[in-house]
């Protein structure tokens, strides 16, 4: 593919306000908005499939170094900071002054990266960047496999057993193993339809119409609970096919109508949003607290588009300085 080989070391514009886009979702959905069901539908998977994108051909020890260098080091470094904070401010306000919490199972969570707020309270979003390492990981060992069937069948039983241990079994698996393993099913689209996705544009507007119409009607059937990280699927069949659907629509949207810099600017700062965005959110309610003296939060829906905004201004700053001195939290080196 070379094609892939083009993109690995190009930025792709329309691609990084994708992620702009999604990464925009993730902080509105950590509001609770009324749309949350809708976001956590197909937001999660959007940016299994952008990796997928870029996954290379063929995988050696210092292609991992590299991508453990791009996820896993940004990934401690923001955690250990996280639990820093946690321990000596975060754990002693809000919600989590009213949780009896263990200091220990909170700092083994730094490296079990499950086990939701009992050992995560400092950071639950953070989980997604283990979890994707993982999945690289298992889709370049499966690629290792010369036999074609054997290859696609391998694929097609490591998803399949992740659905199953998530219906089956109420576990807490290291890296959100399970999780990974259904992730398998996104990040391998994302491979093999590379050549399509990048250089396939939809200049039909029409056809765009029918995939955002059927973006909605699948949207309204699965408008259940789905949350990748606790391994809730609600009915697999229709979050597979609207996470496909939804990424399409909005990846042929991105390509033809828009030109946003702000969101490609969110799309290249994924890993410090992921990290900041509650932080961002802790300070705002500090604001409101120390200023207004409101202690108890019941945000309007407007009032979340708002807060979100506002947290993204909060963190902008931030984002030039980590860009400028601390690149390494952002996955990249000066």
């Amino acid at each position: 593919m070379l094609l892939k080989q083009k993109t690995t070391n190009n930025r792709i514009n329309w691609l990084d306000q994708l992620k702009g886009f999604g990464i925009l979702l993730m902080v509105y959905g950590h509001n609770f908005p009324v749309l949350e069901d809708y976001i956590y539908s197909f937001h999660m998977p959007l940016f299994f499939i952008v990796a997928g994108l870029f996954h290379p051909e063929k995988m050696d020890n210092a292609i991992i170094k590299k991508r453990a260098k791009q996820i896993l080091i940004p990934y401690f470094l923001w955690s250990f900071f996280l639990f820093g904070f946690w321990l000596i401010l975060g754990r002693k306000f809000g919600e989590s002054a009213l949780l009896d919490l263990s200091i220990t199972e909170n700092f083994i969570g730094i490296f079990f990266s499950q086990g939701d707020i009992n050992y995560m309270n400092w950071g639950i979003p953070m989980w997604f960047l283990p979890t994707i390492f993982l999945t690289f990981l298992f889709f370049g060992f499966i690629l290792k496999c010369k036999n074609k069937y054997l290859q696609h069948g391998v694929l097609v039983a490591s998803i399949i057993l992740g659905f199953l241990i998530a219906n089956y079994y109420n576990l807490y698996l290291i890296w959100s193993l399970d999780v990974a393993l259904v992730s398998l099913f996104f990040y391998s689209f994302g491979f093999y339809t590379t050549d399509f996705i990048i250089s396939k544009k939809i200049k039909n507007k029409y056809a765009l119409l029918i995939l955002g119409v059927l973006h909605a009607l699948v949207s309204i059937f699965l408008l259940q609970k789905i949350d990748m990280y606790r391994s809730i699927y609600s009915n697999e069949i229709l979050f597979l096919v609207n996470s496909l659907v939804g990424f399409l629509f909005w990846a042929s949207f991105f390509k033809n109508f828009t030109q946003l810099k702000f969101l490609a600017f969110l799309g290249k700062n994924t890993i410090p949003i992921l990290a900041l965005q509650a932080r961002a959110l802790s300070v705002i309610k500090l604001f409101f607290f120390l200023i207004l003296g409101i202690s108890i939060f019941n945000f309007t829906e407007f009032e979340k588009v708002i807060l979100t905004f506002a947290q993204l201004i909060i963190m902008y700053p931030i984002l030039i300085f980590i860009n400028r001195y601390i690149p390494i939290l952002n996955g990249k080196n000066k």
